[in-house]
């Protein structure tokens, strides 16, 4: 998880947890993936960083850029 901005990933306990990029203990914890979802992206908004949600297997299974988009859409 080396990658910068707000990480969404499957806690020890069972829960999801909302980790900053590089860092080895979480921002917060919660029960659910919404929860963690949505607290990942009021920091990712206000930090105008990244979003990377991980499914439970530890895999990115979503990003969301809500600074810099080095690839921002067409048109």
């Amino acid at each position: 998880m080396a990658k910068q901005g707000q990480h969404v990933v499957r806690n020890s306990s069972g829960g999801w947890a909302v980790k900053k990029g590089g860092a080895s203990r979480a921002t917060s914890v919660h029960a659910t993936q919404a929860d963690a979802i949505a607290a990942a992206t009021r920091i990712a908004q206000n930090q105008k960083t990244e979003l990377y949600i991980h499914g439970r297997d530890g895999r990115i299974r979503e990003r969301n850029s809500y600074g810099n988009d080095p690839h921002p859409p067409r048109g």
